[in-house]
């Protein structure tokens, strides 16, 4: 008899049955691993692109008009490569009234965990310093940050707040020395200041008295209180005293009046020194100050490193290096006033 050939499908045998089981089991194994990786891949790059999100706390300006100071800020960041709403983002809040607003929207800050909080005046220095310990924080500082209890030192600040100290209060004394070379006929000068604000424009204040007394000056305090100061009873005052010059210590409260205390002085010819270059551009005599623009700028040097992983208790706090003296040359010819040449010679900007 011939072989009967079978038709069915090839049996198969116990050991290739496992064995194709196996196979399966690390195929399924393989997708598995490779499904982690990627997905882990994919939570690495989200973190990678993650936008750093910057508070920042301005004494000056509004949403509408930023003001110079929030511009050089910003131009530090460009100058750094973040693009506002592209790889960084800012979220500004301006005082605009009264400095009983500060804790609230430092509170608002802190609240949206930002990566960095930028303090640029010291009573908001003050309210993120108590509201937060580990946020790091730049501040700007018009006072001497140490004596102020911000940092432990310039060159160790330790916790978690750094940045810049202008020492615009302790100019206060150059700047009297100027205005008297500048105009030696002073004998009697006022010095408007908010007195409720805390406490540098106090500590200013006593620098001028101070300056004054060593140049034999009649001193007269103008003192205000903010957030809605009597400045008219102030410049009546500074006509029953017959003053003869004006020392404008800035401000929130201050700075907000600066037309009404720039057309009062032109309107009574009073020769006027101010503590930054914008008050001189807006019709105030002359100013000398630390390079504001030059400060903020450096303000986002500061956040870029934070962001990049250093510690803000790592970074010494800056010093401003250059200091400018500004005259306007339309205000003193409004107000019948020559200014000396060697004076105008030593002017690092003029404003004609």
């Amino acid at each position: 008899m011939g072989k009967i050939l079978s038709t069915g499908a090839p049996r198969v045998s116990s050991e290739n049955r496992k064995s194709h089981i196996k196979n399966r089991e690390w195929v399924g194994f393989l997708a598995i691993a490779f499904m982690v990786v990627i997905c882990g891949a994919a939570a690495q790059a989200q973190q990678v692109t993650k936008i750093p999100r910057i508070g920042y706390v301005s004494g000056s300006g509004n949403p509408k008009t930023p003001g110079p100071q929030v511009e050089a800020f910003r131009q530090g960041l460009r100058d750094l490569n973040y693009i506002e709403g592209k790889n960084i983002v800012v979220e500004y809040r301006y005082v605009e009234r009264g400095l009983d607003r500060v804790p609230g929207l430092v509170a608002e800050l802190v609240r949206l965990k930002v990566d960095v909080l930028v303090a640029t005046f010291t009573v908001a220095t003050r309210a993120a310093k108590q509201m937060t310990n580990t946020i790091p924080i730049v501040m700007v500082s018009a006072a001497d940050p140490v004596s102020a209890g911000f940092v432990e030192s310039l060159a160790h600040p330790g916790g978690n707040i750094t940045g810049v100290a202008r020492f615009a209060r302790e100019l206060g004394g150059k700047r009297l020395e100027l205005f008297k070379e500048t105009i030696p006929s002073i004998s009697r000068v006022g010095v408007l200041w908010d007195g409720n604000a805390a406490p540098g424009p106090a500590v200013a204040f006593k620098e001028y008295e101070a300056a004054a007394r060593r140049l034999k000056l009649n001193f007269h305090s103008l003192q205000v209180g903010g957030p809605d100061p009597d400045l008219d009873r102030a410049f009546q005052d500074a006509v029953k005293a017959r003053l003869n010059a004006l020392i404008v210590v800035r401000n929130i409260t201050i700075d907000r009046h600066l037309k009404q205390i720039v057309d009062f002085t032109t309107n009574k010819r009073l020769p006027s020194v101010w503590e930054g270059s914008e008050f001189v551009e807006a019709g105030g005599l002359m100013s000398y100050s630390s390079d504001d623009p030059a400060n903020y700028q450096r303000v986002a040097s500061y956040v870029d490193k934070i962001l990049k992983g250093t510690k803000p208790g790592d970074l010494p706090v800056e010093q401003p290096t250059k200091f400018e003296l500004v005259i306007n040359l339309k205000t003193a010819k409004q107000i019948g006033l020559t200014i000396p040449p060697n004076v105008l010679a030593r002017a690092d900007r003029v404003i004609r």
